[in-house]
């Protein structure tokens, strides 16, 4: 009787009926690949690649690097401000708190965190300074909190505020103690002023 039919091999395909011989399957091409009795090849999947031809699977892309595509050659390197494990179909973003310029992280821990006086929103490429009237007393914050009323922060990149001077006052995130207006003087039985109504208005006939 007829010999029986053979697959094409892992790395080859062929939707033909009427082969006689292995070497007449058609080789999967880069980006593509082919399991043993294949009709058809296969582009690789996200997250994979191939740069040789006839192969039966893809490799999975190495840690730092991405592909957002399929069917691709190689893979991409890992973008700033992200993190993109083994076979990452998509690069992911630094936690809030923390940042990278890198491109070829792996893995969350990979990002460094935020310095105490600093802060990092998700994604970030470096930290920055907290603004003057706002603080950061932690490593790894996403935002600098206001200095609380009653108290300033004239500088920036800040890990606490100051207290605010007397004969001043200091609202909620002030960046500066203020006096008194004129026509109007401090309120001496608080301990802290924390706006202008705090300041006492002066009699008539008097400043």
């Amino acid at each position: 009787g007829a010999a029986a039919a053979l697959p094409c091999e892992a790395g080859s395909y062929s939707s033909a009926t009427n082969l006689t011989d292995a070497s007449e399957c058609t080789d999967a091409t880069p980006g593509h690949f082919a399991t043993t009795g294949s009709t058809q090849q296969t582009a690789c999947a996200k997250g994979s690649y191939t740069n040789e031809t006839r192969q039966g699977e893809c490799t999975p892309c190495a840690g730092g690097t991405y592909q957002d595509m399929g069917g691709k050659t190689e893979c991409k390197a890992c973008l700033q401000g992200h993190y993109c494990a083994v076979g990452a179909a998509a690069a992911l973003p630094c936690e809030g708190g923390s940042y990278s310029s890198a491109t070829d992280n792996d893995e969350p821990g990979d990002c460094t965190l935020a310095d105490p006086g600093s802060f990092a929103v998700t994604g970030s490429i470096e930290q920055t300074p907290c603004s003057p009237g706002t603080f950061s007393a932690l490593a790894g914050q996403s935002i600098c909190e206001k200095c609380p009323a009653g108290e300033y922060q004239d500088s920036s990149g800040a890990t606490n505020c100051t207290a605010c001077e007397k004969g001043h006052y200091c609202a909620e995130g002030a960046s500066a103690p203020l006096p008194c207006p004129a026509g109007t003087r401090i309120n001496a039985s608080l301990d802290l002023m924390t706006s202008k109504d705090d300041c006492i208005t002066c009699p008539a006939g008097t400043f």
